[in-house]
């Protein structure tokens, strides 16, 4: 046995030393280490001697096991290394490999300079649900069941879920919908807070209507609230236009305020700008002074606050300030499309 196991270790590292690449390495290797291999086969008849013999021999089939193995772990690494010296010289003249990172989502970017501005400017920033009540998506913001100005939100209606109990089966209450705009949140907002206060409300927003290069089924908003005391639009006027010009930085930028209906407000303004001297006028927000109904609807008493509430669409700044021909840009997945931002 001492004659076999010294036969054995001369050969594997004879066998080793000629090895001349890494492929050959691992040939070698299940020939003196693998399951048919002498070594093994010597291991596995520890079994069928004595306890004796097994106490003698087995340490020692076991050290030459593992001595093998470090034999052959040092040989690789030592032909891995001669090999990439060999084959992979460094050629500084070369250009070097440009790493290929991530990209923040223009629409990411874009609500993420959006809410730094208004925290700026004292405004919070808070969010709502996206599956909204027909109450506060509609009632509370003065648009009963049957007024006409709900035509102008095509809704996506949520199947009414059935309560089930022992006796019968009643219908849920409440009729859901994916929220239409992000004003449900001025509501809720107002049933838990008292004036004054600021906020912006990011999120997005759902309309079943036909896509195409300037309308999508979903899109984001930012709503934005400001109640108190003595609340004006030259107070929104100056909100608005101070928000506008750190948006678009050292732009040239005019305003222009026109008449407008939203059965939330009133009077109901859009804002309209014009960028640098040959810029045409595009439609950016729409605004006006928060109803007194919606006021009644939350509790408030309209003769001691005022308030004036905005919406502006992320998509429609973005496509302004980057020069995005197409909304459907933004929900392609494109990476080409991503990797310029």
């Amino acid at each position: 046995m001492e004659f076999d196991l010294n036969k054995i270790k001369k050969s594997a590292q004879e066998a080793i030393e000629e090895l001349a690449s890494p492929e050959k390495l691992e040939e070698i290797k299940i020939k003196f280490l693998g399951r048919k291999s002498e070594l093994t086969e010597l291991l596995r008849s520890l079994k069928d001697l004595s306890i004796e013999e097994r106490r003698k021999l087995g340490p020692k089939l076991q050290e030459l096991k593992k001595e093998l193995e470090r034999s052959f772990d040092k040989r690789l690494k030592d032909l891995r290394i001669s090999h990439s010296t060999l084959r992979e010289r460094i050629d500084v003249t070369k250009p070097g490999h440009k790493i290929t990172s991530g990209h923040i989502h223009p629409l990411s970017k874009i609500e993420e300079e959006i809410e730094q501005i208004f925290l700026s400017m004292n405004f919070s920033v808070v969010e709502g649900p996206e599956v909204e009540d027909e109450y506060h998506n509609f009632d509370a913001l003065n648009i009963p069941k049957d007024h006409p100005a709900r035509e102008m939100w095509d809704t996506f209606w949520l199947r009414q879920n059935e309560i089930k109990n022992q006796k019968s089966k009643i219908k849920n209450p409440e009729k859901l919908l994916l929220r239409t705009h992000t004003s449900p949140m001025q509501i809720r907002y107002m049933e838990k807070n008292n004036p004054p206060f600021q906020i912006i409300v990011p999120g997005r927003v759902f309309r079943y209507e036909a896509t195409d290069a300037s309308h999508e089924i979903n899109f984001y908003q930012v709503e934005g609230l400001m109640v108190g005391k003595d609340m004006s639009l030259a107070n929104f006027k100056f909100v608005v236009e101070e928000f506008f010009k750190k948006f678009f930085g050292s732009q040239k930028i005019e305003f222009r305020f026109r008449p407008s209906y939203f059965p939330f407000v009133e009077p109901g303004v859009e804002v309209d700008i014009k960028l640098g001297k040959s810029g045409k006028w595009l439609e950016v927000m729409g605004a006006g002074m928060v109803h007194r109904k919606v006021f009644d609807a939350v509790g408030y008493n309209p003769n001691d606050v005022t308030g004036f509430a905005f919406g502006l669409g992320l998509e429609r700044l973005a496509m302004i300030k980057y020069k995005i021909p197409d909304i459907r840009l933004f929900y392609s997945g494109d990476l080409r499309f991503i990797k310029q931002f």
